[in-house]
């Protein structure tokens, strides 16, 4: 079950925990302007979301970063964590929610494909394990998600899109039936049936690596395209690689279309 928050401000915010790509920007050893750039927008950790709610507060994806992206952000509190993919930019700052259980004095729900889950299970077995509920240690409660299901006031239905050899799950967050947020992190594509459901949505972030191919995500070019498909009140390009500063990338984007940064926050109003 999960613990949630009182009712409070009829408001939902969306913090963006990380923009970067998988090694992070700056990167280690790079001089480039863009590593060495002054711009705290050029600073971007590994790509993740926030999002609290009157009811609940959820993480998605936990990134190596993890950690130092709650203490920049104050965050005190996650009530379910949401895994996108099992890839090493995506989980491996897992251990790090131990923090939160201790704090919180209870396990965390986390909720992934059947896929994530039994690697994370495999990856942190110790978390996982129901045998061994040591305190000030990771305590998990997996939840396959195979379907649209609901945290708090908010309904998610997974996004599943191609992301090299794997797919990846993005998501749709509707509240009382409001297409809020379409968030697709990793993906080398967004087929048909996904663009239908995320047409029209409040904001759309996606996946935008850079401008050169990729294999397993999307180029600028190739996230313009969607965005343009499915025509977003607002949408952002996210999982930045070095190769443009925000400003030059920005620069070069259509009118409607721009790029978040770490600590950027999106408000909707209920």
């Amino acid at each position: 079950m999960l613990n949630y928050m009182p009712e409070s401000a009829a408001q939902i915010i969306v913090t963006i925990l990380g923009s970067g790509t998988s090694q992070g920007v700056p990167m280690i050893g790079c001089t480039c302007p863009v590593c060495t750039s002054p711009d705290p927008r050029d600073k971007r950790t590994r790509s993740s979301i926030y999002i609290e709610t009157p009811t609940a507060k959820i993480l998605v994806d936990t990134t190596p970063d993890l950690r130092m992206q709650a203490l920049r952000e104050g965050i005190n509190r996650v009530d379910a964590v949401i895994l996108t993919h099992p890839h090493a930019d995506h989980i491996m700052g897992f251990d790090d929610l131990r923090r939160f259980c201790d704090m919180q004095g209870g396990p965390l729900p986390i909720f992934a494909s059947a896929t994530t889950l039994h690697q994370m299970e495999r990856i942190f077995h110790y978390a996982f394990d129901v045998r061994k509920r040591i305190p000030g240690y990771l305590h998990a409660i997996p939840h396959v998600i195979d379907g649209t299901f609901k945290l708090g006031s908010l309904e998610l239905t997974p996004l599943p899109v191609p992301h090299g050899v794997i797919s990846t799950l993005g998501f749709l967050f509707r509240h009382e039936g409001r297409k809020l947020l379409a968030y697709l992190s990793d993906c080398a594509a967004v087929p048909p049936p996904i663009r239908e459901l995320i047409t029209d949505a409040e904001l759309l972030i996606i996946d935008g690596l850079r401008e050169a191919p990729h294999p397993t995500h999307l180029t600028v070019d190739g996230a313009v395209e969607v965005i343009q498909a499915v025509h977003p009140k607002q949408a952002y390009l996210t999982h930045q690689a070095h190769d443009r500063s925000h400003v030059e990338r920005q620069r070069r984007l259509p009118p409607g279309i721009d790029v978040v940064y770490d600590g950027m926050k999106f408000k909707f109003d209920l």
